[in-house]
């Protein structure tokens, strides 16, 4: 019998409620698309489409068609609910910052 040889990826997708993490076992040569789907994440959360949603490995995005290393962790992402730069050029405006005092700052 021939033993296909795998390694271990997470696939990790976060709320704003909850994290969820789901370690799987994929072969050699799995791409970041086939671990989503082997993991089930995407019956759990039907909000995710691959087709808008970014993907990415330890922070850094990568194409769903990217093969996978043994120990990746595979993350989906969510769309941002307001344009960082935005936020900021808001908060210059009226002379606030982004959760630090002003004397903070400067340190």
């Amino acid at each position: 019998m021939v033993r296909k040889r795998t390694i271990k990826v997470e696939v990790v997708y976060a709320t704003s409620l909850q994290q969820h993490v789901t370690n799987i076992k994929v072969p050699i040569g799995c791409t970041a698309r086939e671990a989503i789907e082997e993991s089930d994440i995407l019956s759990l959360f039907d909000e995710i489409d691959l087709s808008k949603n970014k993907v990415g490995i330890f922070s850094r995005l990568v194409h769903l068609d990217v093969v996978l290393q043994d120990g990746d962790r595979v993350e989906i992402y969510r769309p941002l609910k307001a344009d960082p730069k935005a936020v900021r050029r808001r908060l210059a405006k009226e002379g606030k910052t982004m959760g630090k005092k002003k004397n903070q700052l400067k340190e």
